[in-house]
């Protein structure tokens, strides 16, 4: 009962704790009536779970940024607060984002012990309320984690065309690519896209002479035999390197990046990978000599 968000009153009906020690230094207040263990993580996921434990007795629900975190898209920006949809006032606390509305039964799931938004309606929301590149990165993991194509989003805005940001929703849809694997993969690709460089293909797959699978890239310019990898905390570089080699022995450039490139250095990245673009393009339309 304790090892994560729990509502006081619970324990305290229970006799687990006494009001003296719920108080003290040993747990710390989230949300009213709703505590963590002091010095536990709070992260999105145990903020949302806390969240969740503070409106679920006047019908919220998990909605936005929480709802993709525990469906397991973990897309929100650094520090993004807990979300929750409720049809009721709801007094504003700290950490915590709160929208008045309801969801229709068909558009909520359980994940963790908590009640959410699906992925297509969590995707829905996104999508009409954040600026382009974090809606196309919401909307790219939510489809692949729901099974959804992202022009689906058009559908539901025909059945409510009145809907609050409906107007950028044909720009996401037409960006959004489900393939992608990771938030950061999405990024990477829309700072080519939007720099005016050609849309890669995302999870392009190489085969080898025989017809199996040589390589998988992240994003693939096959037009210029051109690799780009996103590297993420779990890549080994030893692996990395030797599937370089084989691909290289196929014609393939590889580059990669990190998280730095995308965060710190963006302009350096895309001059990078326009240029290399380009070079390979030209190389490899030139004649050979006889």
């Amino acid at each position: 009962m304790l090892d994560g968000p729990f509502r006081g009153s619970d324990v305290l009906a229970c006799g687990v704790l006494t009001p003296g020690v719920l108080r003290g230094p040993r747990f710390r207040r989230l949300f009213p009536d709703v505590y963590l263990r002091a010095g536990a993580t709070v992260d999105l996921r145990t903020l949302s779970r806390a969240a969740f434990l503070f409106v679920e007795r006047r019908g919220g629900v998990l909605n936005g940024y929480s709802a993709a975190e525990l469906l397991g898209c973990s897309c929100g920006p650094v520090r993004t607060p807990a979300e929750v949809l409720v049809a009721r006032h709801v007094k504003p606390q700290r950490g915590l984002r709160v929208t008045r509305g309801a969801a229709a039964p068909s558009e909520l799931v359980d994940a963790d012990g908590c009640r959410l938004t699906s992925p297509l309606r969590t995707a829905w929301d996104l999508a009409r309320r954040e600026p382009l590149v974090e809606a196309v990165v919401a909307v790219d993991a939510l489809a692949r984690r729901g099974a959804f194509a992202p022009k689906t989003l058009l559908q539901l805005r025909a059945l409510q065309p009145g809907a609050r940001g409906c107007r950028q929703l044909d720009r996401v849809v037409a960006l959004a690519d489900p393939g992608a694997e990771s938030p950061m993969e999405t990024r990477l690709r829309l700072l080519l896209v939007l720099a005016g460089l050609p849309a890669p293909v995302v999870q392009y797959r190489l085969f080898d002479e025989h017809g199996f699978v040589l390589a998988r890239f992240d994003l693939a310019y096959p037009d210029a035999l051109l690799a780009i990898e996103y590297d993420g905390d779990r890549h080994v570089d030893e692996l990395d390197r030797r599937r370089d080699v084989r691909t290289g022995r196929h014609g393939w450039h590889t580059i990669r990046f990190g998280k730095g490139d995308l965060t710190r250095t963006p302009q350096t990245t895309l001059t990078a990978v326009r240029d290399i673009y380009r070079r390979r393009r030209a190389l490899l339309a030139a004649p050979t000599a006889p």
